[in-house]
């Protein structure tokens, strides 16, 4: 997915299924988007892959824990 065309996700996404924080964003080649937290798609995306464009932001979670760990340090 050209992730220049995709706006990033932020903290008010919500996870479809549980309403946690989305990381993953589902957009279904038939229409509409589906919006997931780590948890569940990683759960979901397995069954999507071929029925939709899959951006991943999950990453992000380890670059926010590294984060507050550093700020833990200081």
């Amino acid at each position: 997915m050209n992730a220049t065309l995709v706006s990033p996700l932020t903290a008010a996404d919500r996870c479809d299924r549980c309403g946690a924080q989305a990381y993953v964003r589902a957009r279904l080649h038939a229409g509409g988007e589906l919006l997931f937290c780590a948890h569940h798609g990683r759960e979901h995306l397995p069954k999507l892959r071929d029925q939709a464009e899959i951006d991943d932001q999950s990453d992000r979670l380890h670059e926010d824990k590294a984060a507050d760990e550093a700020l833990d340090e200081s």
